[in-house]
């Protein structure tokens, strides 16, 4: 790495992810809100005439 390039690196030192995030993040990002949605899927019926399929 030319010696230009390295002379304007920033390094920063850190511990944890949080800290990364902290600084390479604009702002911290909204979780999105929870959908408490329940889709029940009725159970299905084994249908004996159908054929067995053998992967």
């Amino acid at each position: 790495i030319p010696d230009n390039i390295k002379n304007r690196l920033e390094i920063h030192p850190v511990k944890w992810i949080d800290q990364v995030l902290e600084m390479a993040l604009e702002s911290k990002p909204e979780p999105l809100p929870q959908k408490d949605e329940i889709v029940e899927v009725p159970p299905v019926e084994p249908n004996p005439a159908a054929p067995v399929v053998k992967h």
